[in-house]
Formats: C-alpha cells, sequence, structure tokens
C-alpha cells in the first residue's frame, strides 16, 4: 500500500514538474500562479487523467491503429491536457497551436523523465529505512 503511494505521489509530482517546465519555457502555456488552488487542481487533473488514458489509449491503438501505439503518452499527454485545460477551475491555459504542440512534446518529457528518474531515489530510501528496521 506504502508502495502505492510513493508512486502516485511521483506522478503527481513528475505531473507538477512537467506543467512547470511547460510554463517557463513557453509563453502561450501558463499555469495562473495567483490561484494556488487551480494550479493543484490542475495538476490532480492532468495526472489522473493522464494515468487513466494512456492505458485505455493504448488498448484502443493496439486494436485499430497499431502505427499509433509508439505516440501513446504523446496522445494522453495532450488529451489529459485538453481536458485540464477545459475545466474552469483549473489554473492551466494554452494560447495557439504551438503552444498546444510544443507544450504537450514538454510535458511528456518532463513527465517521462520524472517518472523515470524519481522512483529510484524514494525507492532506494524505502529500501534503506527496512533494512534499519
Amino acid at each position: 500500500m506504502i508502495t502505492f503511494f510513493i508512486r502516485a505521489a511521483i506522478f503527481v509530482v513528475s505531473a507538477f514538474l512537467g506543467l512547470l517546465a511547460a510554463d517557463l519555457l513557453l509563453p502561450g502555456f501558463f499555469l495562473h500562479w495567483n490561484d494556488w488552488w487551480g494550479i493543484v487542481l490542475a495538476v490532480v487533473i492532468f495526472a489522473v487523467l493522464q494515468s487513466i488514458l494512456a492505458p485505455w489509449i493504448f488498448k484502443i491503438a493496439r486494436r485499430h491503429a497499431p502505427a499509433l501505439v509508439g505516440g501513446i503518452g504523446l496522445v494522453s499527454t495532450f488529451v489529459a491536457l485538453l481536458i485540464a485545460v477545459v475545466v474552469p477551475a483549473a489554473g492551466i491555459g494554452i494560447d495557439g497551436p504551438v503552444s498546444w504542440i510544443i507544450g504537450t512534446l514538454v510535458v511528456w518529457l518532463v513527465t517521462a523523465l520524472a517518472t523515470w528518474l524519481l522512483p529510484p531515489l524514494f525507492i532506494k530510501k524505502k529500501v534503506g529505512d527496512r533494512r534499519d528496521a
């Protein structure tokens, strides 16, 4: 159970890092920093949707369009961003097609790297804690 919560926390942190990177790098991609609750909501919406959409889109693509299987992460990131932007209370906005395309790439790349690099840090700590106990 603890591992589930650690993985969920890593996924939420990686979502925040991806959205933050896109906010810092792209002028048309912005988080509404004056509304911290909106940012939290945007991160949670994005993280939950990403975790639900990726396997679902993979299943559909594998069945109907096998050529798209390699781009599942990008497609699910785009759809999760689209839904997060549509939610009025979420503190995220994306203006223009270039920001949508580059923003999707940046968020996908940063979240992919974070979900790959963060688990060893937390898992090593957890293993060390268990050894000490």
